[in-house]
């Protein structure tokens, strides 16, 4: 087997890999407590931000969504749901980010 096509195919399925939820090293649930989400974010309920379901629900026409609300966790945000502003989480690494994202709009 030429090396370029084994090379090519292994990272396809690589890339398949780590696409799917299952290949997750850590559950998005769990990397929403660690990260502290779960402290103003519930699932179905506003605590002192918008419930995930709302978060969802509001974006999921929109495209460029997942990219836009990663840099809005990664960055902080004002005003998008009210006056209390979301605290930047600086610390999440991309990967991290798209899963807690792809995450909250699956809900």
């Amino acid at each position: 087997m030429n090396t370029r096509v084994f090379l090519g195919a292994s990272m396809m399925a690589l890339t398949a890999a780590l696409a799917s939820p299952t290949a997750w090293a850590i559950a998005p649930d769990q990397l929403a407590r660690d990260s502290g989400c779960l402290s103003c974010h519930s699932i179905n309920e506003k605590i002192v931000g918008p419930a995930y379901h709302s978060v969802a629900e509001k974006y999921k026409k929109e495209s460029g969504a997942v990219e836009q609300l990663m840099q809005s966790v990664r960055n902080g945000s004002k005003g998008n749901w009210g006056r209390i502003p979301m605290p930047p989480h600086p610390s999440l690494s991309d990967a991290e980010l798209r899963q807690l994202v792809t995450w909250v709009l699956s809900q």
